[in-house]
């Protein structure tokens, strides 16, 4: 849809010039709090399961996932001092607005999974989820705003994900698929800014 291509371009444009002093702030703490890239890099599934590597801040020690999981739960102690304050309001998603930039994500579409977790999907939903761009946010991304809490409360946090979290979040990108629009875009965008504040 070319209106929300324009509408994905004006406001990650315009987000990614007033940010630029927040951004250079947060590089500046990330490389003074721990070593390693300030960047994190990791290949998600996108639209028509076309993969590309997504951009965040670096919240964890580096080499983590060599260490852990793919998931982050609770007080994982891989998370460094700037990333859990960058991961609690949600900070280190703000790269992601070069990803939108670059036609790869929206601003507001079904959050992108890793290859592991998409092979899961049943074949029809992800036929249907993937069929739009994977955006910054959604319904599930505010729903779950506190889904590493959740998960860190769980006894097997990889099961609970897949059989517990994983469904529900399916059921909400299906939800914006079927109800997709700009205004929906807008209110979507609006409440996540409200969830975060």
């Amino acid at each position: 849809m070319i209106a929300k291509r324009i509408f994905d371009l004006i406001f990650a444009l315009t987000g990614t010039i007033l940010l630029l002093p927040v951004f250079v702030c947060i590089v500046v703490w990330i490389k003074l709090d721990s070593s390693g890239a300030v960047f994190f890099r990791q290949e998600r599934v996108g639209q028509f399961g076309k993969s590309f590597r997504i951009f965040k801040f670096r919240t964890m020690c580096l080499d983590a996932e060599a260490n852990g999981r793919q998931i982050t739960v609770g007080e994982d102690p891989r998370i460094t001092r700037s990333g859990k304050f960058l991961r609690h309001y949600k900070l280190d998603e703000l790269p992601q607005l070069l990803n939108v930039i670059s036609g790869e994500m929206s601003l507001v579409g079904p959050r992108p999974e890793v290859p592991r977790y998409v092979a899961l999907y049943p074949s029809d939903v992800r036929k249907q989820v993937l069929s739009v761009p994977p955006g910054i946010t959604d319904y599930a991304s505010i729903e779950y705003k506190d889904e590493n809490a959740i998960l860190g409360r769980a006894v097997d946090p990889d099961r609970a994900y897949i059989e517990e979290v994983m469904p529900v979040k399916l059921c909400y990108y299906q939800r914006y698929v079927a109800e997709r629009s700009l205004w929906v875009d807008f209110k979507l965008i609006m409440k996540t800014l409200k969830a975060i504040i």
